[in-house]
């Protein structure tokens, strides 16, 4: 795999896990696709093992609390290209708050992820997510 290639991959993966953060805080369920492949493993402690897009989705769409908004911010992003699939990992700090309102809950968590390339670009395949500490503001 040239250079040219490796920083490609690198840099599309790192833009999936910047859409996937927009998704979850714009609550734009509708374009799940663009970050998951249709058969997706989601492992969490508040979801459990989902399996699928649609199930994953439903997750998300339940979750919704009706005016509270949400801001993730991802870091130290460790990405291992092997081919046509790639191993990620990255730290996020999550703000849950109301509009014009400080955050009243925030956590942080460990994302690893198997990410793969499809005909429409790089997907997780594959998400674990580890809690690592909340604080109620």
């Amino acid at each position: 795999m040239s250079t040219d290639t490796l920083i490609a991959d690198r840099i599309e993966i790192a833009d999936l896990f910047t859409r996937f953060a927009r998704l979850l805080d714009e609550g734009s369920w509708e374009d799940a696709g663009t970050v998951y492949t249709d058969d997706v493993a989601v492992h969490s402690p508040r979801g459990g093992e989902l399996r699928g897009l649609d199930e994953v989705v439903g997750f998300m769409r339940r979750g919704e609390i009706e005016g509270q908004r949400s801001q993730h911010m991802t870091t130290d992003l460790l990405v291992n290209v092997d081919g046509d699939q790639a191993t990620a990992s990255a730290n996020s700090l999550v703000y849950y708050y109301r509009d014009g309102q400080a955050p009243h809950f925030t956590g942080g968590l460990r994302m690893t992820s198997t990410v793969v390339r499809t005909s429409a670009g790089w997907r997780f395949r594959e998400v674990r997510i580890t809690p690592a500490w909340t604080r109620e503001n």
